[in-house]
């Protein structure tokens, strides 16, 4: 088919035909059209020439030009594309590098073979307009809820119809009793929307913690206007939910509003996740006050925190225990969830019996190490001494108020305390010395040999190995792997090092090593201050 043949306005009708079709720009087809008329061109001229095709937005005439660019000679590559400025020149007056020379050839005619092509390319180019404006439409509606119709199902995933594309809900996303037939109406959580080469994929869920927030967002309209805030959610879809709400205003009950009118609001939401139970928890600033609220219904006696290491210690009564932990560890396990810390719950007579473990291993230490009877090591252990250091190093005050001890006596038991100290320091320097421990090591402020024994033990035996040391290497830390937090043990940890002084005699060291500038240092440090201040 030759273009000059043809009806010209043809052109511009397809596209604004195909473009109303597609709801895409009229532009964008005419631009697919042009590509694949540049397309044939090539074919007809030779693939290296730069032809290019205009089709008159107005009057659908397509224009075909030869467009050659001026470079220096060293830069030539393509002669049919690129000439230098000496054989621009039979063309162009005062040609410049970058300047480019633009004839018009005779426009081709579009065989079968060529026609099919430029079909398809057309059709590529569609598709890929019609792939752009579906990520922009729903790209910024990622964590919305949205009503979907189901079309299909394929190997127990659904398929669902968005109006203006395709969504899928994976297996894995779906409530467990849940089963959809076409033309359901459901509603979805959009999780995430990513574009990939077949097009963009939108990912929903009706499992996902903020589906559930998202309802409560809709059926409570303190909620919606910020007036109560949820600050987490932990779900087990199809079984049971927490969900934790604070108030911003006094005079609003933050639980209460969520429940509504004898239970309306929340009955909505529960409707909708299909029977799952909801409590509905006041959320507290205090970790343990809030985590005695999430263990709900279940009383607690007790709670110990652990923040470094993100650990909470529960006791509950007896009776209370399988309330606490719930149908198979459900109950804690949302608890867990809600608060971010690994709980373990304990019995009151467990942790009686653990307190009294630990009473007669202290009472025995005092006992070997300062050569007490019973009798005396347990009134050390009952009065809070946990180990010797204390023992050696407390003021003498401290040990004459225990009944029987007078000055004498607590001279007598700080002596022993330190002679058995001293003995297991040079001990630990002895076997350290042993393993090839430097004296730029040992004499670093802070490193007791002990802790200089442990480092060598460890393969760090000089201050250069001390200053490549991570924090947590040395005070251990926490780390999450597949959903679950895995400890991680530091050398000196069992000495109770902190991971802030890690960090500091770790720097130290690099300072002394000329590794850091201490004025970098400070600024790191000042910048820091300055940074809290401006949160606070």
């Amino acid at each position: 088919m030759a273009i000059t043949s043809a009806n010209q306005l043809e052109l511009l009708q397809t596209a604004e035909a195909v473009a109303r079709e597609k709801n895409i720009d009229a532009n964008l087809v005419v631009e697919a059209m042009e590509e694949s008329l540049a397309r044939a061109a090539k074919s007809r001229y030779g693939a290296e020439m730069d032809i290019r095709v205009d089709i008159d937005r107005r009057t659908g005439k397509a224009t075909f030009t030869r467009v050659r660019t001026v470079v220096e000679e060293e830069e030539l590559e393509n002669y049919q594309a690129e000439f230098t400025v000496a054989q621009a020149r039979d063309y162009m007056e005062n040609p410049e590098v970058g300047q480019t020379f633009v004839e018009i050839v005779p426009p081709v005619e579009l065989g079968r073979i060529a026609a099919q092509s430029a079909k398809q390319v057309i059709l590529q180019k569609v598709r890929e307009a019609e792939r752009d404006k579906q990520y922009e439409e729903f790209k910024d509606k990622a964590g919305t809820i949205i009503n979907a119709l189901v079309k299909r199902e394929e190997y127990g995933n659904v398929i669902v119809d968005l109006g203006s594309g395709e969504g899928i809900l994976r297996r894995n996303e779906k409530i467990g009793r849940e089963a959809y037939r076409p033309n359901d109406r459901i509603r979805c959580f959009i999780k995430e929307v990513r574009r990939e080469q077949r097009g963009p994929q939108i990912f929903l869920s009706r499992t996902a913690p903020d589906f559930m927030a998202e309802l409560f967002k809709m059926e409570v309209p303190e909620i919606y206007e910020g007036i109560i805030e949820i600050k987490a959610v932990a779900r087990d879809p199809g079984s049971r939910a927490k969900i934790a709400v604070i108030s911003h205003d006094g005079s609003i009950d933050p639980v209460g509003a969520c429940v509504g009118m004898r239970g309306s609001r929340v009955q909505a939401v529960v409707n909708e996740l299909q029977g799952e139970k909801i409590d509905i928890i006041p959320w507290n600033e205090d970790m343990p006050t809030f985590l005695v609220n999430a263990l709900q219904p279940a009383e607690v006696s007790k709670v110990v925190l652990d923040e470094e290491a993100g650990k909470i210690e529960v006791v509950v009564p007896d009776e209370q225990l399988s309330l606490a932990i719930g149908r198979r560890g459900q109950n804690v396990r949302l608890a867990s969830q809600l608060t971010g810390l690994d709980i373990d719950i304990l019995t009151e007579e467990e942790e009686a019996k653990r307190r009294q473990a630990e009473f007669e291993l202290r009472t025995k230490l005092f006992m070997d190490a300062l050569d007490l009877d019973e009798f005396f090591a347990q009134l050390l252990v009952a009065e809070g001494f946990t180990n010797l250091e204390e023992v050696a190093y407390v003021e003498v005050d401290e040990l004459t108020v225990i009944e029987g001890i007078d000055e004498g006596t607590a001279g007598e038991l700080q002596a022993r305390a330190r002679d058995f100290l001293e003995a297991i320091n040079n001990k630990a320097m002895e076997a350290a010395r042993a393993l090839g421990v430097e004296d730029s090591l040992v004499n670093f402020e802070g490193l007791t040999p002990l802790m200089i024994q442990a480092l060598a033990e460890d393969g760090v035996k000089t201050l250069e190995d001390f200053a490549t040391c991570a924090d947590w290497e040395l005070a251990g830390g926490w780390t999450t792997e597949g959903g679950e937090r895995k400890k991680d043990e530091g050398v000196l940890e069992k000495f109770e090092v902190s991971l802030e002084e890690a960090q500091t005699m770790v720097m130290t060291a690099r300072v002394m090593l000329g590794w850091v500038d201490p004025a970098e240092l400070e600024t790191h440090d000042d910048e820091d201050e300055f940074s809290q201040e401006d949160d606070a």
